[in-house]
């Protein structure tokens, strides 16, 4: 009975060692008697106890790699403290396991190097512009060195680049001093628009001034040619009338009163408005006027 339960239990220990599950996205490298044999795809897969063995296990997943932060030295000799991010993923499971000792470690110090590379490459300035050129140099450079490592590196990311304080300083300096010169710039171009703004409408309200007194002297011009033409056309009917009513019967005597009785008014006013007695050199014609309109009254009495 005891030899049965203890076959019984070394029939499970064989059963459990030649059954492995293998999760989704990974990979198990399988050696036979110390030899690559096969590689376990996810699913069921079946060993062979005591002479197969687990080896190496591999997530297929994309992996993310802290690259260390390391001091680079530019082409213009200033250090920079640079530290990424590197994106990577097994592709191959036997190379992985048989191209290098530890791929990671691999992976980050070529990362490293070649960093360094790129970046003595560069100008300070050019570094802080071109960071995409830099991450794709680094991408190229690990890509080709990790197929024998069967690794595909998929991206880089440069997470921060640090001048020394100096260098920073005086960066800042030069951006302050950069915004200041745009705001000068900014203010005079204001003000020279403020002139050219106002110079331009001083100019047109010059003209409309000058069309409007164009237009109202034009405007008073028609006005007294009217007034003129209105008071020559009643003088010219008025003198007509007269003309007419001289035409009729008596209008002559009509004329001859109305002439003398206009003298007399006159004669009058000016001995009344002036303190100097004004006498006519010739007597006779006053009289005259004076008999005249005086015998045309009387006749105009009688009828």
């Amino acid at each position: 009975m005891e030899i049965a339960f203890v076959l019984l239990i070394i029939a499970i220990i064989f059963i459990a060692q030649s059954i492995k599950v293998v999760p989704q996205q990974n990979a198990w490298v399988v050696e036979r008697l110390g030899k690559y044999h096969a590689t376990l795809t996810p699913g069921l897969n079946f060993l062979m106890p005591l002479i197969d063995r687990l080896a190496y296990k591999h997530s297929l997943k994309e992996i993310p790699l802290d690259v260390p932060s390391q001091i680079c030295i530019t082409k213009d000799n200033t250090q920079l403290t640079v530290d990424g991010i590197l994106y990577f993923q097994v592709t191959d499971a036997m190379r992985a396991s048989y191209g290098a000792s530890n791929y990671i470690v691999a992976i980050t110090q070529l990362a490293q190097t070649t960093l360094r590379s790129v970046i003595g490459r560069m100008e300070l300035d050019r570094t802080f512009e071109e960071r995409a050129v830099i991450n794709t140099s680094v991408v190229e450079a690990l890509d080709e060195a990790a197929l024998n490592w069967g690794v595909k590196v998929l991206r880089y990311e440069i997470k921060d680049l640090t001048p020394p304080p100096a260098i920073l300083h005086s960066m800042q300096a030069q951006i302050t001093a950069e915004r200041e010169k745009r705001a000068l710039i900014a203010a005079s171009e204001g003000r020279r628009q403020e002139q050219i703004n106002i110079a331009t409408g001083e100019r047109e309200a010059a003209i409309a001034r000058s069309e409007g007194e164009k237009q109202a002297e034009i405007n008073k011009a028609a006005g007294s040619a009217a007034a003129i033409t209105a008071v020559a056309d009643a003088t010219a009917g008025a003198i007509e009338k007269i003309a007419a009513a001289i035409q009729l019967p008596g209008g002559d005597q009509a004329v001859q009163l109305k002439v003398a009785e206009k003298a007399v008014d006159a004669y009058a006013q000016l001995a009344q408005k002036n303190n100097t007695m004004i006498v006519p050199g010739n007597m006779s014609e006053v009289s005259g006027l004076i008999g005249t309109a005086m015998a045309l009254m009387r006749g105009k009495s009688a009828k």
